[in-house]
């Protein structure tokens, strides 16, 4: 149960923390001629960014009521979403000037390589580190899902389906009372 609840809150949290650091600036620049700060941040840098947060955090409620197989497919999915993660982040620490180039290009209407050397100074913040730690962090939760997830305890009875279609073996359940009464009959009548 204790692995359960850490993967669940661990996957929501890589897709919280993605979401919050995408939200902040990432790559900071001030061009040439000009003493203006200028302040990408990651969601702008790479817009793929929250929508692969958003699906971690999609994953963690999906992964709250799955069964033992489905558990494993979303543990799968998940690891692939952290890998999608760290590829978008990385991009960005790789080149942070080549992923903010159109918007030197949209300051300076230079487009192409010349376009990054009208820059003076950039600097990458510590939130493209962070969105590069939470992809790290579901990759890892996806694959103790997918190891560990078939052994959790299910959802309980009221996901169950097997139990809800069984009518109880002494007659009547309390589905079939109401629809008595909406039909106008006693279900208690018999019981003397």
């Amino acid at each position: 149960m204790r692995t359960k609840l850490l993967s669940l809150g661990g996957v929501a949290i890589a897709g919280g923390g993605g979401l919050l650091a995408g939200a902040q600036t990432w790559v900071s620049f001030m061009l040439d001629g000009t003493h203006e700060l200028v302040e990408v941040t990651g969601h702008a840098a790479n817009a793929a960014l929250s929508p692969v947060a958003i699906a971690l955090v999609a994953a963690a409620l999906a992964l709250t009521i799955a069964g033992p197989i489905f558990r494993r497919v979303l543990g799968a999915l998940v690891a692939l979403l952290g890998v999608g993660m760290i590829a978008l982040t990385a991009n960005v620490i790789a080149s942070p000037l080549g992923a903010v180039s159109g918007r030197i290009t949209e300051l300076t209407g230079i487009a192409g390589g010349a376009s990054t050397n009208m820059v003076v100074w950039s600097q990458l913040s510590v939130w493209a580190w962070v969105s590069l730690a939470a992809g790290v962090l579901a990759v890892l939760l996806g694959l103790v899902i997918i190891v560990l997830g078939g052994r959790w305890v299910a959802g309980g009875r009221k996901y169950d389906t097997a139990g809800a279609a069984a009518a109880p073996a002494g007659g009547t359940d309390r589905i079939s009372d109401w629809d008595a009464l909406s039909d106008g009959d006693d279900p208690t009548a018999d019981i003397r």
